[in-house]
């Protein structure tokens, strides 16, 4: 069932275009993950999406519903966003972080209903940070972090996830460990995912769909071995290219910048 749905989507700052007719829907269980060069309009799409902006042409639809028709807090029990560089008071203690993603639902500002508290709960034992609740934030490695900034998201329990560079400035095995738990979320919990990566060889691992996204416009939206092809990438980045196959037998593939090409 598909509960993201963005129909020839337009956007502009100060007259000038950011995003040029861009169509895209998101299953549930499913993750999307939305590539391209800095500027192509990744980000300003994943804000339109979250109703932090408002398309000025196109339609946008959250669980079959304009998302201009939800009102702002019916639409953060349903849309949660992790975005860039994501902050969190480093005199928080984790629980209370994780308790901010009920915002939306609390009845008076800082008082948790037994709800409240099991959803916190369950968030944190999804994103493997109970064992942490008393910790101070500011006491957290980045990885750590990470996963409570996920955790806050999904105390929201969203039906859509959007995530804005969830990997960015993780090692390779956060980063690694982040997008298996975002993969096995998505498929026990029905969640419809979109993920910016710039990652391009996480993005394949990880996506059940790509969209590729160049100049505010979707070059190509498909699977990793539809979408990740080397003449493409040239184009849409600029650079040199490898495409392979990977050594594990996977269809997926990976990507190398060739150096033969400057």
């Amino acid at each position: 069932m598909v509960l993201l749905e963005v129909k020839d989507v337009h956007f502009s700052y100060d007259g000038k275009p950011v995003l040029k007719g861009v169509s895209l829907q998101v299953s549930g269980g499913e993750i999307l993950g939305l590539i391209g060069p800095n500027g192509a309009g990744k980000s300003t799409l994943i804000k339109l999406i979250a109703g932090i902006l408002a398309p000025q042409e196109g339609a946008i639809e959250i669980l079959g519903r304009p998302i201009k028709s939800w009102r702002r807090q019916d639409l953060a029990k349903v849309v949660a966003l992790v975005p860039q560089g994501a902050y969190i008071p480093p005199t928080f203690t984790v629980w209370e972080s994780v308790l901010l993603g009920r915002t939306p639902y609390l009845r008076f500002p800082g008082i948790a209903s037994k709800k409240d508290i099991e959803a916190v709960q369950r968030a944190m034992e999804w994103a493997e940070v109970g064992h942490l609740q008393d910790k101070f934030v500011g006491e957290l490695s980045g990885g750590e972090r990470q996963r409570v900034i996920l955790a806050r998201a999904l105390a929201q329990e969203p039906k859509v996830l959007l995530l804005d560079e969830p990997t960015a400035h993780l090692d390779i095995h956060h980063q690694v460990s982040t997008l298996r738990l975002i993969q096995g979320l998505a498929r026990a919990e029905g969640l419809a995912v979109l993920a910016v990566l710039h990652d391009l060889n996480l993005a394949s691992s990880f996506s059940d769909r790509i969209a590729l996204l160049v100049e505010g416009r979707v070059l190509a939206q498909g699977s990793p071995e539809e979408v990740i092809v080397a003449d493409r990438l040239h184009r849409a980045y600029g650079s040199g290219i490898l495409v392979m196959s990977r050594p594990d037998n996977s269809t997926r593939p990976i990507v190398l910048p060739d150096l033969r090409i400057s």
